[in-house]
């Protein structure tokens, strides 16, 4: 009787084990860092709303500065219109973002709230009309939605000033739990290898 051989792939995972394991004290450092910054987002959710809405149109103006000149340097072609129009327009909206910040989340907070709401109606509605296997999530995932959209709608305009930061602050701060839990994991597995 013949032992079982390996499989080439778990080969491929050991060695990607390995490799991770030998960084997981960067993994550890930067879920910490995410961590920290996750909880001054939460804290100082207004400032990170803000900023959000800075960096984006900063990043909007730039983008289109760069895309109106790529038309002019090419102007002789086709597209020349098209992408002279779509560059100035992204730079009059970049310069409306960042001079008005609290507008633009404001406006995108009630478009947050809006598919939330939307997203959440959908996933009950097909959570109840078909059936399969751990349908629940999909129904409680909906009804989580539903509930988030319709607090922020409620409290919106004032949520337009603090959503954002607040949504950014939570990414960072499971994103960072994550990483922690992940290297403390690694580390333990290639200490054990």
């Amino acid at each position: 009787m013949s032992s079982p051989q390996p499989s080439p792939l778990a080969d491929l995972h050991l060695v990607g084990l390995q490799e991770v394991g030998k960084k997981w004290s960067w993994i550890l450092g930067l879920g910490v860092l995410l961590v920290v910054l996750g909880m001054v987002a939460i804290g100082a959710s207004m400032a990170a709303t803000l900023a959000t809405m800075i960096f984006f149109g900063t990043l909007m103006l730039i983008g289109g500065a760069l895309q109106t000149l790529h038309a002019i340097a090419l102007r002789g072609w086709s597209g020349f219109y098209l992408d002279l129009i779509a560059g100035v327009l992204s730079m009059v909206v970049g310069f409306m973002i960042v001079a008005h910040p609290g507008a633009t989340a404001i406006g995108l907070t009630l478009l947050i709230a809006v598919f939330l709401i939307l997203g959440g109606i959908f996933r009950i509605a097909i959570g109840l009309s078909v059936r399969y296997q751990n349908r629940l999530w999909l129904i409680l995932h909906g009804v989580i939605n539903l509930m988030l959209g319709f607090v922020i709608w409620k409290d919106w305009p004032l949520s337009g000033l603090w959503v954002i930061g607040l949504f950014i602050g939570l990414d960072m701060l499971f994103n960072g739990w994550s990483l922690i839990v992940m290297a403390l994991a690694v580390k333990k597995l290639t200490a054990s290898k």
